[in-house]
C-alpha cells in the first residue's frame, strides 16, 4: 500500500503520499515470515523518521529505541521494501534517503552513500515486489529509476533513467506481479502506464497511455492485491476513479460507475486491505478517513456504513498492517498517528482506546506513512 507522501500507499510495497503504497506503496509482497510488524512515519517539518512496533493483539504503537531517526530533509513520501529490510524516503530537494532496518529492533541505519540523487521534487516512491528496483515520481515531470543493492540497500541509477511522465506526477505504484508501473499526474489529470523489463527494470510506455482519470487533481494511486483494479483519488473533484487492469498489456479501462463520490480535500494515495475488500483514503482538512467496500467482480465502490471516520488534524496518508486488522493515519496538522481496528466483516474503523495511547505522537508535519507488507 502507493505509495504514499503528503506518497501514497498502496500495494505491493506500500507507498503513501500526500499525494500512495508501498503504493502509495501500495501492495503483492506481504510481511516476511517472522518479521515484527512496524510503522514508519516521515516527518516533513522536523526532518526525521518516527518508528514504531505494533502490538499484534491491540494494535497499539510503541516507539522504537532511537526514534526519531535523522538523515532526511523535507521528506515527502516513504516506502518499506517487500522483505521488510529497507526503508526509503524521498526528500523534496531531489534525493532518496535509504536505511537498513534492524530485524530484531526496527532501528534504522543510513545506508552507505545515502542520500541518492533523484529528480526534481520527488513526491512518491515505490519498491518493486522482487525488491530489485526502486522508482520515484518526480513533480518535475518524470520518473527516476534505480537498481537496489541486495546487500546494502544502495541505489544505482538504471540506464534510460529518468523516464518521461505527465504534468506534475503525484503518486506511483507497481502491480503486485511486478509487470506494470503507474504514475498519476496531478496537473494533466491522467495516469502514465508502463511495462517493467524484468531483467533491467527499464520502463516502456503501455499502448494507449496516458489514461484520463475522469476527475481532476489526482493525489495518489493504489492497486488491489490481486492486481485487477487500480484506484485514484481526485482531490480537485472529490471523487475516486477506478480502473480494471488488463493483465496482459497493463492497459486501463474505467469501470462502470467511476468516478465514485468521495469526501472533499482527498490527500495522498489510497490503501487497500490485504484481502482486497476495503479501500481507505485520507480526507485532509475534514480531519477524517473515508472507507469503501470494493466489489471483487466489478471494482465498484460503496461507502462503508459509518464513513467517514474521525482522525486527527489534517490526515495526509493511511496504511494497513499486514494482518489487515489495524489501520493507521498520519496526521500532518497534529503531529500524531491515529490507530483503528478494522471490522473484518464490514470494514468499519473503530479507534483504539485512548488508554492505549491513541493517538500516538509523531514528529512535526508528518508527510508519509508506511508499513512492511
Amino acid at each position: 500500500m502507493n505509495a504514499r507522501s503528503l506518497s501514497s500507499l498502496t500495494l505491493p510495497t506500500l507507498v503513501l503520499l500526500a499525494a500512495c503504497s508501498n503504493s502509495g506503496g501500495e501492495d503483492g509482497g506481504f510481511e516476511s515470515p517472522g518479521a515484527t510488524a512496524r510503522v514508519y512515519v516521515a516527518n516533513g517539518a522536523s526532518n526525521n523518521v518516527s518508528g514504531y512496533s505494533i502490538n499484534p493483539t491491540t494494535g497499539a504503537l510503541s516507539v522504537i529505541t532511537g526514534s526519531p531517526f535523522s538523515g532526511v530533509t523535507n521528506p515527502t513520501a516513504i516506502a518499506v521494501s517487500p522483505n521488510s529490510a529497507l526503508v526509503y524516503v524521498v526528500n523534496q530537494g531531489g534525493s532518496v534517503a535509504a536505511f537498513t532496518i534492524n530485524s530484531a529492533t526496527g532501528v534504522l541505519t543510513a545506508a552507505a552513500g545515502s542520500p541518492f540523487s533523484a529528480g526534481t521534487n520527488p513526491r512518491g516512491v515505490v519498491v518493486s515486489p522482487n525488491g530489485q528496483f526502486l522508482y520515484t515520481a518526480n513533480g518535475g515531470g518524470d520518473i527516476s529509476a534505480f537498481t537496489v543493492s541486495a546487500g546494502t540497500g544502495g541505489l544505482t541509477a538504471m540506464s534510460g533513467s529518468p523516464f518521461g511522465a505527465g504534468n506534475s506526477p503525484a503518486g506511483i505504484v507497481v502491480s503486485p506481479n511486478g509487470l506494470f508501473l503507474y504514475v498519476v499526474n496531478e496537473n494533466s489529470n491522467d495516469i502514465s502506464a508502463y511495462t517493467i523489463n524484468g531483467a533491467t527494470g527499464a520502463l516502456t510506455v503501455v499502448g494507449g497511455s496516458p489514461f484520463l482519470t475522469g476527475g481532476s487533481a489526482p493525489t495518489g494511486v493504489g492497486i488491489a492485491p490481486n492486481g485487477e483494479f487500480l484506484f485514484v483519488p481526485n482531490g480537485g473533484s472529490n471523487t475516486v476513479s477506478v480502473f480494471s487492469v488488463n493483465s496482459t498489456t497493463g492497459a486501463l479501462t474505467t469501470v462502470a460507475g467511476s468516478p465514485f463520490a468521495a469526501g472533499t480535500d482527498l490527500r495522498g494515495g489510497p490503501v487497500v486491505s490485504p484481502n482486497g475488500s476495503f479501500l481507505y483514503v485520507a480526507n485532509g482538512s475534514n480531519n477524517n478517513v473515508i472507507g469503501f467496500t470494493v466489489n471483487g467482480s466489478t471494482g465498484a465502490l460503496t461507502a462503508i456504513t459509518g464513513s467517514p471516520f474521525a482522525a486527527g488534524s489534517i490526515p495526509i496518508g493511511v496504511t494497513i498492517d499486514s494482518s489487515g486488522l489495524f489501520l493507521y493515519a498520519a496526521n500532518s496538522g497534529s503531529g500524531t498517528v491515529s490507530a483503528y481496528t478494522i471490522s473484518t466483516g464490514t470494514g468499519a474503523l473503530t479507534p483504539l482506546n485512548g488508554a492505549l495511547g491513541n493517538p500516538f505522537g509523531a514528529g512535526t508535519g508528518p508527510a508519509g506513512i508506511a508499513t512492511p507488507r
